[in-house]
């Protein structure tokens, strides 16, 4: 049997190649499950969406030599035909930048325990600064620092995600089996994601826990910078509160509480400590500008310390925690731990 000069390996999604000419590429069981689109999207960066379903609707993208719908499922084995494609030159800079960022990766690396690491899962303690991705001017965020400092790992995707500002649990899928298996665990609330905070003034409870439940809703300030406000309109939120220590330095008093997501909207626990009365120290977002001034907190004191989950694969019961920040620490040296406040 002839061999077909364009059949090549299979190269990672997560590398493409310039396509000159057809391309075959191999479904390996790190792809497999996904819908042909979502894989394609991924393949080809920089390509516009309608130009991807054109080619697949047109029957230039073939699978196993068959047309094939964009919600396909690939299976492990199948093999994708690709038309030329002309795909975004990938925007590495010269080889001194590439020196630069591959410096800075092993820097970052180095500032983020790894707290978990078995064949699927990945969990590191990510500082307070670090952004959990790249963009919007952030070269380098956890995602691109761990794959240029483990190139072994031939997949690899975070879980979840955490704001620039906020330190802690961070938990990576190794394997698309265990990212979806995770994901479908977040969506039924079947994990446990549990952070420490200090926020500004005495939180007077009535009970030693309290629910948060206001409605959120994502909005863009002119800048284009992306903020959240309680709104009627927006998507139902849920914070579990329990403050567990609250201190006082002259006329200032600070809380320290622990918050549990029951759902994971965007900055939820900050903007539910801001409608209460009570912002995190250090939110530059939501937070009492001239306190922080005064206070000077020197990052958003607040800290993801315990994720619980079943592991993907196993199906033990898991509990990773993160101990509290030097910096929590030293922003309370000087305070002095008062009684409780209720209402």
């Amino acid at each position: 049997m002839k061999s077909d000069p364009t059949l090549s390996p299979s190269p990672s999604p997560s590398a493409p190649k310039a396509a000159a000419q057809v391309l075959f590429q191999t479904i390996g069981p790190e792809e497999a499950g996904q819908r042909l689109d979502n894989y394609l999207l991924k393949w080809a960066k920089g390509v516009p969406k309608s130009h991807l379903y054109r080619i697949i609707r047109s029957g230039e993208v073939r699978v196993n030599k068959k047309r094939a719908e964009p919600t396909t499922r690939l299976m492990e084995g199948d093999l994708i035909r690709i038309p030329p494609v002309r795909l975004a030159a990938p925007d590495r800079g010269p080889a001194e930048n590439a020196f630069k960022d591959q410096s800075r990766a092993q820097l970052y690396s180095a500032k983020m325990p790894i707290l978990f690491e078995d064949e699927a899962l990945l969990i590191v303690d990510k500082p307070s600064g670090l952004a959990v991705h790249g963009g919007s001017g952030i070269s380098l965020g956890v995602i691109e620092t761990l794959r240029m400092t483990r190139p072994e790992l031939h997949f690899l995707e975070l879980v979840h995600r955490l704001d620039r500002d906020t330190s802690g649990v961070l938990m990576l899928a190794k394997k698309r089996s265990a990212l979806v298996e995770l994901h479908r665990q977040i969506r039924e609330g079947l994990t446990d994601k549990r952070y420490y905070l200090v926020t500004h003034g005495q939180i007077a409870l009535a009970s030693p826990t309290v629910q948060l439940k206001f409605p959120l809703h994502k909005y863009l300030l002119a800048n284009g910078e992306r903020r959240v406000k309680v709104d009627p309109q927006g998507l139902p939120s849920h914070t579990s509160l329990r403050v567990t220590q609250t201190y006082e330095r002259g006329e200032d008093r600070v809380s320290m509480a622990e918050a549990q997501l029951k759902t994971g909207r965007t900055h939820q626990i900050r903007v539910h400590l801001q409608k209460i009365g009570h912002p995190i120290l250090g939110d530059d977002k939501y937070g009492i500008d001239d306190e922080d001034r005064r206070l000077r907190p020197k990052r958003l004191l607040l800290h993801a310390h315990l994720a619980g989950f079943i592991h993907p694969r196993s199906g033990e019961k898991m509990r990773i925690e993160s101990p509290l920040p030097p910096d929590f620490t030293a922003f309370l040296k000087g305070f002095h731990p008062i009684k409780p406040e209720t209402v």
